[in-house]
């Protein structure tokens, strides 16, 4: 009698180290998943906080897959499911852990800046945007220590020719922006410039675009100009915006 319920004690034992590694991974997933729309109802007032949930997901990643790696050890021959659910316990942590360290990774591979333009010498500027970033941290001003380091990290953006009149440019261009699921603030096809805005899926941030077709012989030469609101840093968001969109207009050309 002593025998078994000294063994039961132990099951029992075990069986909580595998129910805390997988409780600690949920909750590590429950804090990535809240992050969005956290910030998507409070706004760029809550980013830091939003940044500060990233941490405290990744943490508790670290720790349910320690606590799982553990819980493995002690229920391997326990049976199917608790070795079942310590595995799940330990996958869980490692996306809690994994997502923002590659978020952070990104962040370091890249510097940290945050308005990118195909002309670093006179970027395409903001018109109609101007008013719609009043509160945002970041301004619209391109220095040239920016433009220094753009060269550097992101030498392929550059200015894109189109062998077209720029009425038919400016056609193809607008176009384009909208099959990118921008949202369309303003055109003025007589200054050649196409502004709007660009919200990411979870999150919810807002980054700015202008487009600015100006006439290059008997053809067009288009620049473009991506700076977000918020963020020290993009993650190489607009580098990668810029390209992406220059890459669709050239196609349709």
């Amino acid at each position: 009698m002593s025998t078994d319920t000294s063994e039961s004690k132990r099951v029992g034992w075990r069986d909580w180290i595998v129910r805390l590694g997988f409780l600690t991974g949920v909750i590590g997933l429950l804090l990535l998943i809240a992050t969005g729309p956290i910030y998507r109802m409070t706004g760029i007032s809550n980013f830091g906080f939003v940044i500060q949930l990233l941490r405290w997901a990744a943490y508790l990643g670290l720790g349910a897959m320690a606590i799982s790696a553990v819980g493995l050890l002690v229920q391997f021959s326990a049976g199917f499911r608790a070795t079942t659910v310590a595995l799940l316990a330990l996958a869980i942590g490692a996306f809690d852990f994994g997502l923002p360290y590659s978020l952070q990774n990104q962040a370091f591979s890249v510097p940290a800046i945050h308005d990118i333009t195909t002309d670093t010498e006179n970027p395409p500027i903001f018109v109609a945007i101007v008013p719609l970033r009043a509160n945002a941290p970041n301004t619209l001003d391109y220095s040239s220590e920016v433009a220094a380091q753009q060269k550097v990290a992101y030498p392929e953006i550059q200015p894109l020719r189109l062998e077209l009149v720029p009425d038919v440019a400016f056609t193809k261009a607008h176009e384009v922006a909208q099959g990118q699921g921008w949202e369309i603030v303003d055109t003025d096809s007589s200054a050649g410039r196409i502004e709007a805005t660009d919200t990411t899926f979870w999150y919810g941030f807002k980054d700015d675009v202008v487009v600015r077709l100006t006439p290059d012989g008997s053809a067009t030469r288009v620049d473009v100009r991506s700076v977000s609101r918020v963020g020290l840093g993009d993650v190489g968001k607009n580098a990668s915006r810029i390209r992406e969109y220059l890459e669709a207009l050239r196609e349709v050309s």
